[in-house]
């Protein structure tokens, strides 16, 4: 077999669930996903996309970032229905591209996934201590950041991702009950500062509506604008694909999937925007590069009570958000394995427990440790493009396999042809391109990483190549 030949063998996902239990429902994945999506995006970035990126009008960028994401969501829908398997993106690319593209977007999932836990455990290890301080108990700075920082442990931040770890072991249905009880929580957070920011809406605070314009760059390279701020604020978006790796413990997962997939994201979406326009309307945007607008701007109007209490949301709001993506990222790294991309020990499941506990104890670790002793703003940049590296690659997936499998039985199909995966490719494929040049390098380097591991360890080691 040539080289050619091994690199893009294909292989369709999907059928036996591996030993994994199958016991969440439309309404657990649906609050999953809601669980995933609403956090650091609706909390921190939306402040930060209105002081320096949009202003007011980044209500357009969680549009238009929104839009793209609908594009997105309804090829993952289709996939999940069809091709199925838990190891989302990564597993529909082996169906539809072939091996090397398989492994390279499952090693793009791993960063995202891995990155975005360690990165949301830095900013929750702050909301806790100030918590914490609130009540006279905070921890001393020396065990709130990492040596680069001039501290010696975040202590919180390893200590939570420690949590989940034990909480993730013990089994999927106990970590979907916890994240259905943190997501009231957050969702009640939100709902009292809906209720007291429509009494508090200036509308002078709208005006300039579009004061960075729709698209340009300023000193150093940094972009600002409407669809700049789309791409930041995509980053709130990220965790509904999130959803798909679970298809393996659905119970019914043709129809509920597709279900928890596009209604986590369209109620997100409204959820978002509503936000972003009575956040701009309290507060002006120029006082909202904060690390808790939401928070900051009852403040500002003297609502404390409120500003406290979203305080507390944000702490629930994040945590799920860590939960569902440390979740996404074992089954990922599952469905690797499985195909001999990875080592067996990464796939290998729990008969007690029905979970894959090396695989989870092991990310737990690297990622506690990451979070702990490394100032992750930098990498989670990285988050944003190698989402929509995936995005562009699961809506090309679907033209490809509408092409050359168009028998295969499709329980959810996306309306319109591939008029909807063409245009998610187009508008995740454009939101790339307005990312900073850093950012390109950084995730090229990790790419360069993945290529050099599958060319050494997972080519001779698939099963395709033992002929399974």
């Amino acid at each position: 077999m040539s080289l050619i030949t091994q690199m893009f063998r294909k292989k369709l996902v999907g059928g036996d669930s591996f030993g994994l239990k199958k016991c969440l429902s439309a309404w657990d994945l649906t609050l999953l996903g809601i669980g995933a999506i609403i956090g650091t995006g609706i909390f921190v970035l939306t402040g930060v996309a209105a002081a320096t990126q949009a202003g007011p009008a980044v209500v357009l960028s969680f549009v238009i970032a929104g839009v793209a994401c609908a594009f997105a969501a309804l090829s993952y829908a289709e996939l999940s229905s069809s091709v199925g398997g838990c190891g989302s993106a990564y597993g529909y690319s082996y169906a539809a591209f072939g091996e090397f593209i398989a492994w390279i977007i499952g090693w793009d999932l791993v960063l995202e996934y891995g990155v975005s836990v360690a990165a949301v455990a830095n900013g929750w290890s702050g909301y806790f201590n100030n918590a914490l301080s609130a009540m006279g108990i905070g921890l001393p700075e020396v065990l709130t950041k990492g040596p680069e920082m001039g501290g010696i442990v975040n202590l919180p931040a390893a200590g939570i991702i420690l949590i989940l770890t034990m909480l993730l072991v013990s089994g999927v249905k106990e970590s979907a009950r916890l994240n259905a009880a943190m997501v009231f929580v957050k969702l009640l957070a939100i709902a009292v500062f809906v209720g007291v920011a429509v009494f508090h809406v200036n509308p002078a605070n709208w005006s300039p509506f579009a004061p960075f314009g729709w698209f340009d760059h300023v000193e150093g390279g940094k972009t600002v604008g409407i669809l700049a701020g789309a791409s930041l604020v995509f980053f709130a978006y990220v965790g509904f694909d999130a959803v798909s790796t679970a298809v393996e413990e659905a119970k019914n997962p043709q129809k509920d999937v597709p279900i928890g997939i596009l209604s986590s994201l369209v109620f997100c979406t409204a959820i978002y925007i509503l936000v972003a326009g009575l956040l701009t309307g309290m507060a002006h945007y120029t006082e909202l590069n904060v690390s808790s607008p939401v928070a900051h701007a009852l403040g500002l109007v003297g609502v404390n009570w409120a500003s406290a209490l979203v305080a507390t949301g944000v702490i629930a709001g994040l945590t799920t958000v860590m939960l569902v993506l440390y979740y996404g990222l074992t089954r990922i790294l599952m469905g690797m394995s499985r195909d001999g991309l990875l080592p067996g020990f990464f796939s290998d499941v729990d008969a007690k427990t029905q979970t894959p506990v090396k695989n989870t104890v092991l990310c737990g670790i690297v990622m506690a440790v990451a979070a702990g002793v490394l100032p992750l703003g930098v990498l989670a940049e990285l988050v944003n493009i190698g989402t929509l590296f995936a995005f562009v690659l699961v809506c090309a997936g679907v033209i490809v396999l509408r092409k050359t499998n168009p028998d295969l039985p499709r329980p959810f199909q996306a309306p319109f042809g591939i008029l909807l995966p063409a245009l998610g490719v187009l508008s995740c494929g454009a939101l790339i391109a307005f990312l900073p040049f850093m950012t390109y390098a950084r995730f090229l380097v990790w790419l360069a990483a993945g290529v050099v591991i599958y060319f050494i360890y997972s080519r001779k080691h698939s099963r395709l190549a033992a002929g399974h």
